[in-house]
């Protein structure tokens, strides 16, 4: 894995070039998720001790990295993976102290009102957060003042006349970039647009990652020669694309000390009298 190594030590993500290429090729999901937590964690303000929701964390690498790299609590939650294959590795990580995975779904979250510290989500929100009350839904379980921080795959423009033909045709692996969940795919204005429309957030910003085409283009090239995709790679569609359409925004945010009332919250049933 010595080859494969050196291709990940990016000098953009210091943090990550600490952990073993092996382990970060093994447990990908796509874009390599540590580089996008590394970026993220750019514009928060973690500290020891915090609780933090790592949203659709996959196999949890994120949440082991936030653990280990800023001493932070993490609930690590995912409808898809395993919460007993995702503990495996928080104990052979050595953060079994800081680290709870769990399985839930994102529209019914099993916490207590401003609980957390801080939400973040890497390579997700995109699936499940444009819905224009989901954000609402969610600051339900975040303390006043407390931060938000997502990054996911999106869109450097506008498509007004649908996707170009580098992301819809077939690549020489047979496989298209474009496929139906990537309607999902948002600019940075559209972001910034819902998230400023919340009155339980404030301090909104949005911006996109330089060269992040490039970044997720080389993964995908490091994790075929290794033999571990999961996936068809899509390195041959980022190339042709070269940043003009696909791109990683990165959503922060803070928490107002404004009450809501939550529609997604079963609970409201008997507010309105309805049969829960």
């Amino acid at each position: 894995m010595s080859d494969f190594s050196a291709l990940l030590q990016k000098p953009e993500f210091p943090r990550s070039a600490k952990y073993d290429a092996g382990w970060m090729i093994d447990n990908q999901m796509g874009p390599n998720a540590l580089w996008l937590v590394e970026w993220l964690c750019e514009s928060l303000d973690l500290k020891p001790g915090m609780r933090v929701l790592d949203l659709g964390c996959g196999k949890a690498i994120t949440s082991i990295f936030l653990a280990r790299e800023f001493g932070v609590r993490v609930v690590a939650a995912d409808l898809w993976m395993s919460p007993d294959n995702n503990w495996k590795r928080v104990v052979e990580a050595g953060v079994a102290d800081l680290v709870c995975p769990i399985k839930a779904e994102a529209h019914a979250l099993p916490f207590a009102a401003g609980y957390f510290d801080a939400v973040v989500s890497v390579d997700s929100y995109q699936y499940y957060g444009t819905d224009e009350l989901y954000i609402d839904y969610l600051s339900r379980f975040v303390r006043p003042d407390g931060q938000f921080g997502i990054v996911e795959v999106g869109l450097a423009r506008e498509l007004d006349n649908g996707p170009p033909a580098s992301l819809t045709e077939p690549q020489s692996n047979g496989k298209a970039f474009w496929e139906p969940a990537c309607r999902s795919f948002k600019t940075a204005e559209f972001w910034r647009k819902l998230w400023r429309g919340s009155p339980l957030l404030t301090d909104v910003s949005v911006d996109m990652q330089a060269d992040g085409w490039r970044h997720w283009r080389d993964f995908e090239v490091v994790v075929e020669a290794a033999g571990k995709s999961i996936f068809p790679s899509y390195a041959e569609a980022l190339e042709k694309d070269h940043g003009q359409t696909i791109a990683f925004l990165r959503l922060t945010a803070r928490r107002t000390a404004k009450e809501s009332d939550d529609l997604y919250d079963p609970a409201l049933g008997v507010k309105f009298g309805v049969d829960v």
